[in-house]
C-alpha cells in the first residue's frame, strides 16, 4: 500500500525554524512529484513547495519562496521541508503528496495525513 507519512509539525515562535518530513513508502522513488500543501482554518489548501526525485527540480509558491527548503533523500524516499522565519500566517495543517506516471499513462495522486504547524507571534 502506498503511504505517505508526515511529521515533525509543532509549535514555534515567530521567527524559528521547523522541519517536516514525509515518509514515503509502497512506490519506488525513481519518478515522482512530492509536494507539500497546507490548509489554514477557512482557508483552501495551498501548494507550498514540490520536488521531482529524477531530477531535483524545485517549486516555491510565493509566500514561502527565499523561507522555506525543500529537499529530497531518495535511497530514504524521505522529502523534507524546512521552514525558516515562520510567520503566523504560516500556521496550518501541513500535507504531503505525490504524484506519479501510471502505466495506463494516467496520474496516480496521493495525500498523507496532515501534521500541524502553529507559529504563535
Amino acid at each position: 500500500d502506498v503511504q505517505l507519512q508526515a511529521s515533525g509539525g509543532g509549535l514555534v515562535q515567530a521567527g524559528g525554524s521547523l522541519r517536516l518530513s514525509c515518509a514515503a513508502s509502497g512506490f519506488t522513488f525513481d519518478d515522482v512529484a512530492i509536494a507539500w500543501f497546507r490548509q489554514a482554518p477557512g482557508k483552501e489548501r495551498e501548494e507550498v513547495s514540490c520536488i521531482s526525485s529524477s531530477d531535483g527540480s524545485t517549486y516555491y509558491g510565493d509566500s514561502v519562496k527565499g523561507r522555506f527548503t525543500t529537499s529530497s533523500d531518495n535511497a530514504k524516499k524521505t522529502v523534507y521541508l524546512q521552514m525558516n522565519s515562520l510567520k503566523p500566517e504560516d500556521t496550518a495543517v501541513y500535507y504531503c503528496n505525490a504524484k506519479m506516471p501510471a502505466p495506463s499513462g494516467a496520474l496516480w495522486d496521493f495525500w498523507g495525513q496532515g501534521t500541524l504547524v502553529t507559529v504563535s507571534s
